[in-house]
Order: C-alpha cells, then sequence, then structure tokens
C-alpha cells in the first residue's frame, strides 16, 4: 500500500506521462531528425522547465551488456516496473549457457516428438544479431544442440531484419550462416534454410494490426507457397531492386527454397516448430495460428499438428504459447499495481502500434486490469499504411482523446505513448522522420495547456532513442558513413543514447529540484510519478528523479 509524503502533498491535478517514442537525445547533429525537425514546444520545453537525461540501453534496461540497444519492450517495463529485470536477451544466454534451455520440459517434448516420428525440426524467427527480438547466435546453439541430440533434419524459415541492425544486411548474416550449416551437414543430419522474408511484411505483426502479415507468413512457412528460389541469397538478390527503387531487408517479399521444384521446409503434421524470439508483442499472432484449433483471422488452409513451442512464454496471462523453452522475467510490483491499491484512477492510451507497451508491458507482461473500475484502456486504431506515408500517424486522434478524457477529470494518473519518432525511424526515410518528429512536438502543444489549465503536471520523456540517429555512424570517426554513391546510409535501428525526461507544471516548479543521480535511468520513472501524486515509493523501486523542498 502507498503511504503519503510528508514533504509534498501531490499535484492538485493530475499528473501525466507522455513517451515520445524513439526520442533520444546527441548532441550530433548530422543525420539527428529530432535537432533539424521544427520542434517549438521541445525548444521552450528544455529551455524553462527542469530536465535531465535517463539511461534507456543495455544493462539499464536489463540487457546482457551496454552494448545492446534499449528497444520499447523492456523500456516500458522498466518505467513501469520502477526496476530493472533481466531481460529477454539475457535470460536466454544464461539458459544456454547454464544448459537449462536444453533441460527444460518444452525442449525435451520438441526434441521427443521428431525423434518419435523422425520428422523435422523448424526454427522459425528474426535472423540477425539485433539482440532486439532476437540473436542469431541463440538459433545457430540450437541447431548445433539439435544435432548432438541425433535429430535427423532441420530446417530454418528467416524473417530478415533491416530495422534493428542496418537496412540492406540480409546477405552479411545468410552468407555466413550458410557456411555454418554447412560444417555442420553431414550423413545424418540434414539441415537447410526453407523460407523467409522481410519481418515487416510477413509473420511478426504485433496488437493485430495486420493479420494479413501473419497469413502471408503461414502461407510462407507452412504452406510451402510463394516465389520460388533455389537459396536465400538468391532470394534476396533477385527481389532487392536497384537504386533508387532499392527494398529494404524489412520489407523484401516472401520467399521459398526449393529443389526439384518442390518446398524444401513445409511444415506437415508431426514436425516440431521452435519461434525463436524472445520478445513477446511480435511473436503471439504466429504462435495463436499455431495453437488455436478454433482460429479465426484467417483461413490456415491446412492447420498441420506439431509440437509447438516459443523462446518465452510471450503472454503469461493468456498463456501464449502454452509451451515455451525459457522462463520469462516475472516483473512483480509495478506501478500500475500500487497505483489500483490505492485508488488512483489511472487512463493509458495509444495508437495500436504501441497500445500493448502503455499496458502490457507497461504492467509487467500482464494482460489484464488490476483493477477494472479504477483503469481505462483506450486504443486507437493505427492505420495500415507504410509509416513513411503517413508520419503523423495517429497523434492527432490520439491528442483529441487524451484531452478529452483530461476534461473530464476523472483520471489522476494517466500515460500516452507517441509512436511516431520510432516507427517512422524505423524505414530509414529522414525527412519523413522530421515531419513525424514535429507532428508529436505539435500534439504537445495542443495537450500541455490543457494539462496546465487542470493544475497537473507532465512528465515528458522516451523509452529509447531512433529518430536522433537515422545514419549509420562510422565507430572510429563518429561521422555517417557513406554508400558508394556519395549518399549517407540510413540507420533503421534504436540508438544508445539516453533519453530526454521533462518535468512541466507551471505551479510546482517551485515545490521540487533535479536529485542528484549519479545515472538515472528509466526504472526511475515509477517513483517520481507515486512522488508527483504525493506518495511514498515503495521500497523495491529504484529512487525518484526529484527532489521535493
Amino acid at each position: 500500500m502507498l503511504k503519503k509524503l510528508t514533504s509534498f502533498s501531490g499535484a492538485e491535478g493530475p499528473v501525466v506521462t507522455i513517451v515520445l517514442d524513439g526520442f533520444g537525445y546527441t548532441p550530433n547533429h548530422e543525420g539527428n531528425a529530432i535537432y533539424h525537425a521544427y520542434t517549438p514546444t521541445l525548444d521552450r520545453l528544455l529551455a524553462h522547465y527542469p530536465h535531465t537525461l535517463l539511461k534507456a540501453h543495455g544493462k539499464f534496461v536489463g540487457m546482457p551488456s551496454n552494448e545492446d540497444m534499449g528497444n520499447s519492450e523492456v523500456g516500458h517495463n522498466a518505467i513501469g516496473s520502477g526496476q530493472v529485470y533481466h531481460q529477454g536477451a539475457a535470460l536466454v544466454n544464461d539458459a544456454i549457457a547454464t544448459g537449462a534451455l536444453y533441460e527444460s520440459q518444452a525442449w525435451r517434448e520438441v526434441i521427443e516428438n521428431v525423434s518419435q516420428h523422425n520428422s523435422t525440426l523448424h526454427f522459425l524467427g528474426l535472423f540477425s544479431d539485433g539482440n532486439v527480438h532476437s540473436h542469431i547466435d541463440h538459433l545457430k546453439a540450437m541447431i548445433g544442440r539439435a544435432k548432438q541430440e541425433h535429430v535427423k533434419r532441420v530446417r530454418v524459415h528467416i524473417l530478415l531484419d533491416g530495422r534493428d541492425v542496418p537496412e540492406t544486411s540480409a546477405l552479411d548474416y545468410v552468407e555466413p550462416f550458410e557456411a555454418f550449416l554447412s560444417q555442420l551437414r553431414e550423413p545424418g543430419f540434414d539441415v537447410k534454410i526453407a523460407s523467409g522474408g522481410g519481418r515487416m511484411n510477413i509473420t511478426m505483426d504485433r496488437y493485430e494490426a495486420d493479420w494479413g502479415m501473419v497469413e502471408r507468413g503461414w502461407k510462407t512457412h507452412v504452406l510451402g507457397e510463394g516465389p520460388n528460389f533455389t537459396s536465400a541469397a538468391e532470394a534476396i538478390r533477385a527481389t532487392r531492386g536497384e537504386s533508387p527503387n532499392v527494398i529494404i531487408d524489412q520489407d523484401l517479399p516472401p520467399f521459398v527454397i526449393v529443389e526439384d521444384g518442390k518446398p524444401v521446409g513445409a511444415i506437415h503434421d508431426h514436425d516440431s516448430v521452435v519461434f525463436f524470439n524472445f520478445r513477446g508483442d511480435r511473436g503471439i499472432e504466429i504462435s495463436r495460428a499455431f495453437e488455436e484449433a478454433d482460429f479465426k483471422p484467417f483461413d490456415r488452409v491446412r492447420f498441420p499438428q506439431v509440437t509447438y513451442a516459443g523462446m518465452l512464454q510471450y503472454d503469461g496471462d493468456l498463456k501464449i504459447p502454452k509451451r515455451f523453452l525459457v522462463e520469462p522475467p516475472k516483473i512483480r510490483d509495478t506501478m500500475g499495481e500500487y497505483l489500483a491499491s490505492a485508488g488512483i484512477p489511472q487512463l493509458a492510451i495509444s495508437e495500436t502500434q504501441k497500445y500493448g507497451h502503455v499496458t502490457y508491458f507497461w504492467n509487467g507482461n500482464r494482460s489484464g486490469k488490476f483493477d477494472d473500475k479504477l483503469e481505462t484502456y483506450i486504443e486507437i486504431p493505427s492505420d495500415v499504411i507504410p509509416f513513411e506515408q503517413r508520419p503523423w500517424m495517429k497523434s492527432a486522434e490520439i491528442t483529441d482523446e487524451l484531452i478529452r478524457q483530461l476534461q473530464t477529470g476523472k483520471h489522476r494518473a494517466l500515460r500516452v505513448n507517441y509512436a511516431n519518432g520510432d516507427m517512422v525511424g524505423h524505414t530509414g526515410n529522414y525527412q519523413a522522420t522530421i515531419t513525424a518528429v514535429e507532428a508529436v512536438d505539435l500534439a504537445l502543444s495542443r495537450l500541455l495547456p490543457v494539462i496546465d489549465a487542470l493544475n497537473g503536471v507532465a512528465i515528458i520523456t522516451a523509452d529509447h532513442g531512433n529518430a536522433d540517429e537515422m545514419y549509420e555512424i562510422n565507430a572510429k570517426t563518429g561521422h555517417p558513413k557513406k554508400k558508394a554513391d556519395g549518399e549517407f546510409s540510413a540507420k533503421t535501428s534504436h540508438t544508445l543514447n539516453p533519453v530526454p525526461c521533462i518535468f512541466y507544471s507551471k505551479r510546482l516548479n517551485d515545490t521540487y529540484s533535479l536529485a542528484e543521480l549519479e545515472q538515472p535511468g528509466l526504472s526511475n520513472l515509477a517513483a517520481t510519478v507515486v512522488n508527483l501524486l504525493g506518495y511514498e515509493a515503495p521500497v523495491m523501486w529504484d529512487q525518484g528523479l526529484l527532489r521535493f523542498k
């Protein structure tokens, strides 16, 4: 139960946490869409209101090392839980290193099934070392282990990245991987890439924004239907296109590898399938397609009876998938739970692309509400259109509804995610990302006066960087990389940069100052929110960012 602060009675009005997704900070200006955008509201906030920078990557959000980018999942976990938990990549690394993964019941069932039926073991997932959704080293380790356990036939279905890694780097992963498979391949162990396609084209939809992606993936991986090629490298080269119409990895069309005119790796009854992504949001829908007998979103045509496992359980409340190789982090004592127990009405709002982040991930990977009467969740449906073609996304509609909800006076703690900087930043389109940033700044210009009129306070922050670094940076020189044609090489991944955290209130500025914390991060935000509401933070949370006078 939350206890009242003795030093501060709390803001008179609402406390609103505004997450500008993908808004990192760097002093470098080249390729910085945030710096080059017209942002009068952010400029004014930074000039006149208390602000600091928060760590949003690496070990500060539970990733294995500080060379690992943060992401929206772990970022919202950290904000909502007030603590840093070991996240997917670190958990899987440990499970492989200790052998716990191979001792799990799920792995044993996957292996025993193919051994018993002399069938095929399939691996499906994001094919890169981006370490946001997956890591290719995890895939390699499991294939090697399958060989040790006398599995006879393995097929790999690769979802090309170009989002958490350079945008046209697919061959940099495919060609060494083919060499790796060649070293493993021998009489009695048959291993091949069977199918693939871009992650934003097939399979990896989230929040039911576009079931058509999953259907295309199902036809490709399961039914073996799609454009035929003799190798993944051939497929990538053939479908890439030429400048100025190059198709980047995440958007490449599906392909099926064939021999003698037949797919080498369609999925059949009695096969085993491992979806090797550790991050949950883009693993739920394909898992449902493999597991649900009464499945409605699309016609599967053929529903093979397989032994299916996820790397982790992607939704603990809904038990998706039922079988998983590594236990997910058990996130407890979240801000949402404590606010509900204190009787504080809450609102969470975003468009579809980030709706799960202000609900499921914010609440520690929990699908349901803590208290139906006290919590309101609002999803603004995202447009199903390439983000660079409509970079303002749903920022206006989100703001319309958030203002309406604020003016009801019903909610004391509110949270909103503006997805533009991240989703448009991932396209690599620099000019579109500038427009995306400007759309969010405009939204802030409308929202903040309403919060002010209600005597409230806003915390304007981000979950990780993206739009701040739209060009690949040369590690040695610190300057943007250029392609052979002299153009800058687009960066579509998140950054390692910190994120801003601004405190907006015209009435409370004299009541607090920034606390002197050595390396503040996203996990310090939960305590800050409850402090601004007039409560002490639970002892297990990281310290708040403000000191009250």
